[in-house]
């Protein structure tokens, strides 16, 4: 447990008087994300005296709730690079909240509380319960079904906000903002729609107040915020003196950009790092296809080939050639920025990624593919293909997720898939044979793919192409392939 007492005297720690903070931010989603970035932007802002508290919430994980809370509300946050590391306390958390320990509905009444002016969530695209094809509420989400029978002891984030929304309501409370800082793109749109999606069906009056009364704004955020493993919390502890087990560690870089859209105030976040703008979507897009989408191509194709951490496929010439290709000559052409150097961006990802103090895993970004594809790659796909321009690359990292969710590595090991459509990717692929047959029946996902990709005979024939070159010949041949044709 973290103790102040025994820090190091030169670890910062709250200097502030910790009663002055105010419930004034409600953040589902208590991760190790949010712990390096909002809750990091929010204490540099309590140390310039603002009162702006959060209120933490996890849904469904209570442990690392209750030990925040056995803590007093207190954990450290460590910045890494190859040369150096800084460690800080955050303490600009109030309260915790565990919703099947505590109760939904003391979620829901600390949501309703008259301070709370915004509500925010990292909780991964898969908890938004909705088409991440479309960007619409998934009114067949076993969640949605539930709340819909049961508004008032909701399970999906979506009915949990919207039953802290009626509530509000009842009470003449002010409406709070309702904020995702999850990577997808327009994030508070599709917010905005699971959410009124979701009261057209219980409250169609309810709807509309949400409609005029509330705010959604979009957030684009960036930082390598890789899992806690045990050699980094004992590495940490011998360097505190004392454990953590809330603990998060974080590269340096830090960006969070906002669109300044609140009904009811916000901190200054803007002093703190933040920048605070009309429109986010250009950043999202940005980020979400040259970052995160060159992240998903190395986490699946640096899995297949038997890379542990980002950081070793950066040592591959090949891959990191790779990378900057499908960010430079077939991510950025996408992008609607305006004076942006895209290849000065390009090249600050890939000495973000060459960070071997920061050990973010292959299979930790693997994860809920199902989820990532849409925004990271497939929007890319379909603009080039509406254009007959070149997208191999884009094209491979697709495949690379087909074969990864064969659940078979090229070693003849099985891989544990973790997504919310596990069931049927293993439906798909037991009941197909591993080949073309396989891309055909991962291809009819709807909700990943839609129905235009299956039916682009361009796209599907080299689609087919490149899953037959993993298979036969593995990720750093067809790799090595693809480049020397580029």
């Amino acid at each position: 447990m973290l103790e102040l007492d025994r820090l190091p005297a030169a670890i910062p720690r709250p200097a502030w008087d910790h009663s002055r903070l105010k419930t004034r931010m409600v953040h589902i989603g208590f991760g190790a994300f949010h712990r390096a970035h909002q809750a990091l932007c929010s204490d540099k802002l309590a140390e310039q005296g603002s009162d702006w508290g959060y209120c933490e919430v996890n849904l469904n994980s209570g442990a690392l709730i209750q030990a925040l809370r056995d803590q007093q509300l207190l954990y450290t946050l460590t910045e890494m690079a190859d040369d150096r590391l800084s460690t800080r306390v955050i303490g600009v958390i109030t309260e915790a909240l565990h919703g099947k320990g505590d109760g939904i509905d003391a979620v829901i009444e600390a949501m309703s509380q008259p301070d709370v002016a915004i509500v925010s969530m990292t909780v991964t695209e898969k908890g938004y319960c909705h088409l991440p094809a479309s960007g619409d509420l998934n009114p067949d989400h076993p969640d949605i079904l539930h709340d819909l029978e049961q508004p008032d002891a909701p399970r999906s984030l979506p009915g949990v906000i919207l039953a802290a929304i009626r509530r509000r309501r009842a009470r003449d409370l002010a409406p709070f903002s309702v904020m995702s800082c999850d990577n997808m793109p327009e994030n508070g749109h599709v917010t905005r729609n699971v959410i009124i999606q979701l009261a057209q069906r219980q409250d169609s009056e309810l709807a509309r107040y949400i409609q005029d009364h509330l705010s959604f704004p979009s957030t684009m955020v960036d930082r390598i915020v890789p899992a806690m493993t045990d050699d980094a919390f004992a590495a940490l502890s011998a360097r505190l003196g004392c454990t953590d087990p809330v603990a998060v560690e974080a590269e340096p870089f830090f960006q969070w950009v906002i669109e300044d859209n609140f009904v009811s105030g916000r901190p200054a976040w803007e002093n703190a790092g933040a920048e605070l703008v009309d429109d986010v979507l250009p950043f999202e897009e940005m980020k979400l296809r040259m970052l995160n989408g060159s992240h998903s191509f190395l986490a699946y194709l640096g899995f297949l080939s038997g890379y542990q951490h980002i950081s070793d496929c950066m040592a591959d010439a090949d891959l990191k050639q790779a990378a900057r290709a499908l960010m430079l000559h077939e991510q950025a052409p996408t992008l609607r920025t305006r004076g942006v150097d895209l290849a000065a961006y390009a090249d600050s990802l890939i000495a973000r990624y060459e960070n071997r103090a920061i050990k973010h895993r292959t299979y930790q970004i693997a994860t809920d593919g199902t989820q990532k594809l849409p925004q990271r790659l497939l929007d890319s796909v379909r603009w080039h293909l509406s254009r007959g321009s070149r997208c191999d690359l884009l094209t491979l990292g697709v495949a690379a997720w087909m074969r990864y969710v064969s659940g078979v590595d090229e070693q003849g090991n099985a891989i544990e898939i973790r997504d919310p459509l596990k069931e049927e990717l293993a439906q798909r692929v037991a009941q197909s044979e591993d080949g073309e047959a396989r891309v055909h029946a991962l291809l009819a996902l709807k909700s990943v793919f839609a129905e235009d990709l299956a039916q682009n005979e361009t796209f599907v024939s080299q689609l087919c192409q490149l899953y037959g070159r993993l298979r036969q010949q593995g990720a750093r041949a067809t790799v090595q392939q693809v480049m020397a044709s580029y």
